[in-house]
């Protein structure tokens, strides 16, 4: 081979698109800059312009829209229309998300093996076995007279905080970063790889300069110390936290996170010189590719019309009526004192299971609420996540525990407007990790110091017993300690209700016809 020989390699990455195909807002039915349509249109311009490509799913692309769930609960014979699109755009590789998990094992061994590309899984593990639990921890592209290029695969392994149980069965999760501590050094030395890239479903808890924490620091996302503490990934490719991340660095290494829902197309630029005997990065780039002005490919659309036409008509099934008000407005006020949709949603809750203590979220702001002629687009506009409920027992202590937690998603109150707390923010939005309740009786007061907020805290008329159990309803997510509950840990689960939500309130909506916006005020947001 010459030694001046050259080659340059541009790799493409989605991540996060959760089931979008069509720009649309489906809650909204309303055009949304969003989905594999408008990506397709990206990656086939880069195609013409590369020299050569490679593209790869970074998880969670096989749940999160009307189209994805309606599939999976009425037309899971067919072929799933997520993994068409991929296999006709040329996706050489995918790596598994947590929400690759929500529709259960069955439906994701039945898109893997309609997948015309490996899915890689180097940290997910047989429990019995120790081996990886779905085949490929890795991928070796090889180009001809070019390099090879090594694509190991992980997945964060804190999926078991949040999935239902038989969802994950027989999957031990082992912490990306120990994988990534096997498996780099093997490509590197054994598979003798010329570029190493990382496509790890998760993100980041640190600044990327400083390295100094951005959130409460967990095992979640380990994307930062595989930068500082693995030797030899020259490209980390990002997800999970929604985050857009492109031109960034860490330790040398390239990252980059293309947001969610399809809105971006990741691309990182890698150029490579065959000198002394082997191939050497020149240099490498990223950048991320946006999808606002770009014309969806109808070819795409089309490949799943008779899919979306399925779920536009499921969608628009009138199934009741509203009396009264559960408009949201304006979602902090839903958010500092007790609102109607809220209290539906809780009632709901805790009739279908039998207790009397319930909690649930406003999951974003885009909820619209529920209008007076009420269709199944409403309930998944406002209830957006394929959640189940759990019944726990807990202490009086957690739940106070709980409460400050939520109590947290305030800053604290200085004069004037009631604000968010950053760290509920920032990377990405977790409205869904505040918590409002039914069953109890409860006051924040947010100029009081995180941990001191709640200064009210009943259940039937009489102050909660520090010692005493409850059982409580909440969903999957939450009950697995998602969200930094982590009081809700393993506590014993007295009645797991393996229905999504969004059916239980469309259920029972169609069962009563009518529904009656009632208020109760068991709560309310204070402040000196």
């Amino acid at each position: 081979m010459k030694t001046d020989a050259r080659f340059k390699l541009s790799i493409l990455e989605t991540s996060d698109v959760h089931g979008n195909v069509y720009p649309i807002n489906y809650g909204l039915n309303a055009e949304s800059p969003v989905g594999l349509g408008k990506i397709s249109t990206l990656i086939n311009e880069v195609k013409k312009e590369a020299e050569h490509t490679f593209i790869i799913d970074n998880g969670d692309v096989i749940q999160g829209t009307p189209l994805t769930y309606h599939y999976a609960r009425f037309e899971a014979g067919k072929p799933n229309p997520m993994i068409q699109i991929l296999n006709h755009l040329g996706y050489e590789a995918a790596v598994f998300g947590n929400h690759e998990f929500n529709y259960g094992l069955e439906l994701l061994h039945q898109s893997i093996k309609e997948s015309s590309f490996p899915w890689l899984s180097a940290n997910l593990l047989n429990k019995e076995t120790g081996e990886p639990f779905f085949g490929k921890p890795y991928l070796i592209k090889e180009f001809p007279k070019g390099p090879r290029v090594g694509v190991l695969g992980l997945t964060t392994h804190y999926i078991p905080n949040w999935e239902k149980e038989e969802h994950i069965e027989g999957i031990e999760f082992q912490a990306c970063l120990e994988a990534a501590k096997k498996w780099v050094p093997y490509l590197k030395n054994e598979e003798k790889v010329d570029l190493l890239v990382v496509s790890y479903h998760g993100g980041f808890e640190r600044d990327l300069e400083t390295g100094e924490a951005t959130e409460v620091l967990t095992s979640e996302n380990q994307g930062y110390q595989m930068c500082q503490e693995v030797e030899g990934i020259d490209v980390l490719l990002t997800g999970h936290q929604h985050r857009f991340i492109s031109g960034e660095s860490v330790n040398g290494v390239l990252v980059v996170q293309p947001g969610s829902q399809g809105r971006a197309l990741g691309k990182v630029d890698v150029e490579m010189a065959f000198t002394d005997g082997e191939w050497k990065v020149q240099s490498k780039t990223s950048e991320l590719l946006y999808t606002e002005e770009v014309v969806a490919d109808e070819e795409v659309l089309a490949m799943v019309k008779d899919y979306e036409e399925a779920t536009q008509e499921w969608l628009d099934q009138p199934i009741g009526k509203i009396l009264g008000d559960m408009k949201v407005q304006d979602p902090m006020k839903i958010r500092t004192g007790d609102h109607a949709l809220i209290e539906f949603f809780n009632r709901v809750q805790m009739e279908a299971v039998g207790v009397d203590i319930s909690s649930t979220s406003l999951f974003d702001n885009l909820a619209p609420g529920l209008t007076e002629d009420v269709t199944m687009r409403d309930v998944v506009a406002n209830y957006i996540y394929p959640n189940t409920l759990k019944v726990i027992r807990i202490t009086g202590a957690d739940l106070k525990d709980a409460l400050e937690q939520t109590a947290s998603y305030f800053a604290p109150y200085t004069g004037g407007e009631i604000e968010v707390n950053p760290k509920f923010l920032y990377p990405k939005p977790e409205h869904y990790n505040y918590d409002m309740w039914e069953g109890i009786e409860y006051e924040i007061n947010i100029s009081r110091p995180f941990g001191e907020r709640i200064t009210k805290l009943d259940y039937h008329g009489e102050p909660i017993d520090p010692s005493k159990e409850y059982d409580v309803v909440m969903n999957n997510y939450r009950a697995g300690g998602g969200g930094n509950y982590m009081m809700f840990k393993d506590k014993p689960v007295i009645v797991d209700l393996p229905m999504d939500v969004s059916e239980l309130i469309a259920n029972y909506i169609l069962e009563r016809k009518v529904i009656e916006a009632k208020v109760d005020h068991n709560w309310k947001v204070t402040h000196d």
